[in-house]
């Protein structure tokens, strides 16, 4: 399969890459800055902004993807920053995923998204209005996350690398389903 992987450098995004490539997908990486992670990872890089609506299109038609992968977040590195950048999160989840479902000119799309309120409805909405599939996960804990173990991240939670694999898998789910997973188990 060839794959698309939106958010190639996030905490998750990072993840997934090695997955895909190791099970013989061809992967493309999106990502603003890194291309060199990118690389690294196994993947295409993709330099593109995901506000870059023409430039994201262009840059999708040209890899011709079977499924995207939606990553997307633009959350800070530190928890202490959070309430000041979910502005800039929201604007990504909502202007972000518009721009993805209108490249993906087909292609299954595979949002990540949140099981607790946060305001992810709309974007949901428009993955699962194009078939796609949203898979809900908990506040991420491990490496990398904000918090390092689990008693440390309020619930539902889950570990990042339960949803790396959960994103993985989320390919083969039914269309316009939506899929929880957090540390008590899964549901669909």
């Amino acid at each position: 399969m060839r794959v698309f992987v939106a958010g190639a450098t996030g905490v998750i995004g990072v993840r997934i890459v090695p997955m895909l490539v190791a099970e013989g997908d061809v992967v493309a990486g999106l990502t603003r800055s890194q291309p060199d992670v990118v690389a690294s990872l196994g993947a295409e890089p993709v330099v593109c902004d995901a506000y870059d609506a023409a430039g994201l299109k262009d840059a999708m038609r040209a890899f011709a993807p079977d499924f995207v992968m939606h990553e997307l977040t633009d959350l800070p590195d530190h928890l202490e920053e959070l309430d000041e950048k979910l502005p800039e999160n929201r604007r990504m989840r909502l202007d972000g995923t518009r721009n993805l479902v209108a490249a993906s000119d087909g292609a299954c799309i595979v949002m990540q998204s949140v099981a607790f309120p946060a305001g992810a409805e709309q974007a949901e909405q428009m993955v699962l209005d194009a078939g796609g599939v949203v898979v809900r996960l908990g506040y991420l804990y491990g490496p990398g996350t904000w918090y390092a173990k689990a008693p440390d991240a309020p619930e539902p939670r889950t570990h990042v690398d339960v949803a790396a694999r959960a994103m993985v898998d989320a390919i083969y789910a039914p269309a316009r389903s939506v899929v929880e997973i957090v540390d008590d188990g899964a549901s669909a």
